[in-house]
């Protein structure tokens, strides 16, 4: 084989993964979105088996931009538990006193209930 041979080969080869990609969005697509029904989503699945290309380009017309909005929805929705969860996860124990000290400070703490949250704290 020459060097057209192999860069054919590659490219070929870069191509049908591609589709695969592309061909994979669109299966999950189909499965993550609550608004269609059983039965269409198992007609694009079929559609999907038997014409492969026409169906994901046929796919990609008709819902790719519904497509785009549902994964920014989830992009968005995975942030904001990664937030919260970076939010109530803790931070260091200064941190946490410095707060507890700022609730007794204003009044919704007692003393004796800062010492205990403030013990806890430098116990972990």
């Amino acid at each position: 084989m020459n060097f057209w041979d192999y860069f054919w080969l590659m490219m070929s080869f870069a191509l049908y993964i591609s589709y695969l990609v592309v061909l994979f969005l669109i299966v999950k697509d189909i499965f993550s979105d609550s608004t269609r029904t059983g039965w269409s989503k198992a007609v694009w699945v079929i559609v999907l088996i038997f014409l492969p290309v026409l169906g994901g380009v046929a796919y990609l017309i008709a819902f790719g931009q519904s497509m785009a909005l549902r994964q920014a929805a989830r992009s968005d929705a995975r942030e904001d538990a990664e937030g919260y969860g970076r939010q109530t996860a803790g931070s260091d124990p200064a941190d946490q006193i410095a707060r507890a000290k700022a609730l007794m400070d204003d009044g919704a703490l007692t003393p004796e209930e800062f010492a205990a949250l403030k013990q806890q704290v430098l116990r972990q």
